[in-house]
């Protein structure tokens, strides 16, 4: 895998346990490919950061718990929470690892937050990526579970909250590079669905 995925600055037992949450077979999207595309866009953000370390931190662990269930990112914030402390980190970075780990449910950042500006832009980066199309594939077939109606109500929801949010991304370089593609992209995958959304 990439040097990133090799190198997060993490003891060397730590990683690897990492690594094995990331690469469970379950998942489609949420899979080490996904880990290493967000810490990509931490490091081109990372300038906009208050301590881009503590942000890298927080994007392994933001969906190292992952089911499809609501309360995915709080129990990866409750394990990063746990696991952290054995690192030497103090207390106030864990609380940080772990506040930003759960601003990933809903991506929303109060002004001024630009340690989760940076880790919601990074982790929204797909959304403008020539990609969509196999992501929100790989998105469906994580919610297997799920019947295509719901899915498609809660999908389309998902996707009308973000695109009524007045910027997808709050760093500057994000904006710039990221916030016409992502649109285009979602309104395409609502337009597909047709007129029953």
């Amino acid at each position: 895998m990439q040097e990133r995925l090799t190198s997060p600055g993490l003891p060397e037992n730590l990683r690897r346990r990492l690594l094995v949450r990331w690469s469970e077979p379950h998942r489609r999207y949420h899979d080490l490919a996904h880990l290493e595309m967000v810490l990509s866009g931490v490091d081109l953000l990372a300038g906009h950061a208050d301590n881009p370390d503590l942000v890298r931190l927080a994007a392994w662990y933001h969906d190292a718990v992952y089911q499809g269930r609501p309360d995915d990112e709080e129990q990866s914030a409750r394990l990063a929470e746990v696991e952290l402390p054995e690192t030497g980190l103090d207390a106030d970075s864990v609380a940080e690892v772990a506040r930003l780990v759960r601003l990933t449910a809903g991506h929303r950042t109060e002004p001024g937050d630009r340690n989760g500006e940076v880790l919601c832009d990074a982790d929204l980066a797909i959304l403008a990526s020539d990609g969509y199309r196999a992501y929100a594939d790989a998105i469906r077939a994580e919610y297997r579970h799920v019947p295509e109606p719901a899915f498609r109500e809660g999908r389309a929801a998902i996707l009308r909250d973000l695109l009524a949010l007045p910027n997808l991304y709050r760093t500057p370089l994000a904006r710039e590079r990221w916030e016409a593609p992502a649109r285009a992209n979602m309104r395409a995958e609502l337009e597909a669905w047709g007129p029953l959304l």
